[in-house]
This record gives structure tokens, sequence and C-alpha cells, in this order.
């Protein structure tokens, strides 16, 4: 029986964002299972391991979770090392802790590596705090969606209250329905909010406005990448920013 399982953070994308541990791990793998949004460098570390994509993808044809726990089971179960490679950082909206109880309770240990999550990539690349003394004393990290891909049930007034950024996964569908839902809640319209498609990756798209003139921005340019959302006063200082460096670039 293989002796550990392990959990590995993919990071944002970018393969030169993996940690040190998250190769070494692909190399020595003789089975990666593997979501569907990890990028094709990346797998490529895992030279001769078998491949399996369990990927889940919001309103795409996806691997259930329980699949996915049966799968590391069975893997494990070969004495090959195995990897589940996820994107991002596997505790944050990864369901980690459902594969782990699932490894546990078949007598198998397994070992968490952590990745670069996406809200701490994004913020790298705007050049943006998603802290910053006396304009932004909390982070909040949200899912973009709930049960069957509709809304997500956050307590948004709770959320609108607390001021600070929101950093919201996944919420390139739901972006029209958040923002609605945050201005009734008593967000102010001219919040400055971004969306980043692609995080990390040479496709990357950023696109500055307000939680009130955000999901036209979006719904116009169609984004097929993953889309991270970030709202609250620090984002409007990221897109002077941008624009200072924009305009310097076209001088």
């Amino acid at each position: 029986m293989a002796a550990k399982v392990f959990l590995v953070g993919a990071g944002p994308g970018d393969p030169e964002l993996l940690t040190v541990k998250a190769m070494r791990l692909l190399g020595e793998a003789g089975i990666v299972l593997h979501d569907s949004l990890v990028d094709g460098r990346i797998l490529a570390l895992a030279g001769k391991a078998e491949l399996i994509d369990v990927g889940k993808r919001c309103g795409r044809k996806s691997t259930a979770q329980s699949t996915i726990n049966e799968l590391l089971v069975a893997c494990a179960r070969t004495g090959q090392m195995v990897v589940r490679l996820k994107g991002g950082d596997p505790m944050i909206f990864g369901r980690a802790t459902e594969e782990v109880r699932a490894l546990e309770a078949a007598g198998f240990e397994c070992e968490v590596v952590p990745g670069v999550t996406a809200a701490v990539a994004a913020a790298a690349s705007l050049k943006l705090s998603l802290t910053r003394r006396q304009v932004a004393r909390t982070v909040h990290f949200l899912t973009g969606h709930g049960a069957e891909g509709g809304m997500p049930a956050h307590d948004f007034a709770a959320l609108a209250r607390a001021g600070g950024t929101l950093v919201i996964y996944m919420g390139g569908q739901t972006v029209g329905g958040l923002a609605a839902h945050f201005i009734e809640a008593g967000l102010a319209p001219e919040t400055p909010a971004v969306a980043v498609e692609n995080v990390s990756l040479e496709t990357e798209r950023r696109f500055f406005g307000t939680v009130a003139t955000l999901p036209r921005m979006v719904g116009e340019a169609k984004p097929e990448g993953a889309v991270l959302l970030v709202i609250g006063v620090a984002v409007g200082e990221a897109g002077c920013v941008m624009d200072v460096l924009e305009g310097a670039e076209s001088d």
C-alpha cells in the first residue's frame, strides 16, 4: 500500500509559481489526478505519470466529488505514489477536506502541499494590496456560485457592512446577480471593482469598473477562462496605477 497521498496546490496557472515541493512531487508521482484548469505546462512536469482528469467546472460536465474520492482510494491501493493536483491552493474552495477524510477512512495517510491561491496571484499582478491601513483592514474570500450553479447564500448585508476587500472566486457567471445583491444590501454602487480572467497566464485580462458597471463589462468581454472578482476601496487605487502604467507604455 502507498504510504501517503499528496494533495498538491498547482497555483493559479503560471508554472513558475509552483512551489519547489510541488515540482518535486510531480516528478516522482506514478499517478496524478488533476483539475481541468491546471496548465498543460504543469502537467508536463509529471513526466511518465498516468494523468487522470477529474476536473470540476461550473456550468460544464464535471466529475462528481464522490467519484473523485473513490478514484483517489483506488489509485492509492496500487502502491504507486499518488498526487492529487488542485488548482490554486487545495484548502481554498477545493473540497480538500472531503478527499482527506475519504483517504483516511480507507487507511491512507495524506499530506497537503499548499499552493499560491488566485487571490494572492491577482493582487501581485495588479500590484494591489488586499489589505491597507485605514482602507481595508479585512479580506473576505467568497465563492461566486452556490448549489447547482445558482447564487451563493452569502449574508450580503453583513459583508457590505464589514468593509475591507471582497475576493470572489468563480464569479464570472454570476457577477450580475452578485452585484445586484451587494447593492441591495447597502454596498455603494460606485465601489471600485475589478474582474481578472486567467490570473497569472499570458492570456490574463483585467476589467476595472465599479460594482454597478462590472457586470456589463464582463458580459461584453465574454470571458472563457476562470474569473476572479475583487471589490473594495483599495481596488480603485490599483486601477489608477494600471492607467498610469498603460499610459506610459503608449507614449
